[in-house]
């Protein structure tokens, strides 16, 4: 391809020349500090998850620390028009997530208000849910939860702000005695997930499991 030739793809991290579907080059992506936890064990987020809410199970593909190449991939997701990384991502965590014979009923991704929404163009969370889905022959849906309010973005707010979550979100239809595997792209007090979570429990008899991006341990 001509573009290929002129605008060749380069890793996010050293900026070394990869092939055209790559994200980062192999040297780079040994760099990344993937959790490798297991979903049905106990972990980080499930430890603080229940603190908040009951939760089924629990994975997180990366660790999400100052400078290092997590921080950036998601940054590079969300605010620089790279959608495209949410499917390397998918792909990377189908890599390292085993459902065994307990695979949820739907997967349920964390929504943008729709100002953001066209602000930014796409939900980061969106092209990485569909790749499960399909890998996984699991459902999604992206509007059964609904976010009321519009604000700056979390990494943007104090510690007090990211605690007034109470009635961001509620839901959009009545779902009962589904397993809703709920996704975000980074855990950090885990109060947005709480919100959200409480609504899916509310609707019926279901259970709720989480998976995101990174973890911010």
């Amino acid at each position: 391809m001509i573009l290929d030739i002129f605008f060749p793809n380069r890793c996010l991290h050293c900026n070394r020349i990869i092939e055209a579907d790559f994200l980062v080059c192999n040297l780079c992506y040994e760099q990344i500090h993937f959790t490798h936890f297991d979903y049905f064990e106990n972990n980080f987020i499930k430890e603080k998850c229940k603190l908040l809410f009951p939760v089924e199970n629990t994975f997180a593909l990366m660790q999400f620390q100052k400078e290092n190449l997590s921080r950036k991939i998601i940054h590079e997701l969300k605010y620089k028009s790279r959608e495209k990384i949410g499917k390397t991502l998918a792909e990377w965590t189908i890599e390292n997530l085993n459902f065994k014979n307990d695979k949820p009923d739907l997967l349920v991704s964390v929504p943008l208000h729709p100002k953001k929404l066209k602000e930014r163009g796409y939900n980061q969370l969106h092209l990485f849910t569909e790749t499960l889905s399909k890998f996984y022959e699991i459902p999604f849906s992206h509007d059964l939860i609904k976010r009321n309010y519009y604000s700056k973005a979390q990494a943007l707010k104090d510690k007090k702000h990211r605690l007034e979550t109470e009635n961001t979100f509620s839901i959009t239809k009545n779902i009962t005695g589904k397993h809703v595997l709920l996704i975000d792209d980074v855990f950090t007090t885990g109060n947005t997930l709480s919100t959200i979570t409480w609504e899916i429990l509310k609707s019926g008899n279901n259970k709720v499991s989480v998976l995101v991006m990174a973890v911010d341990e």
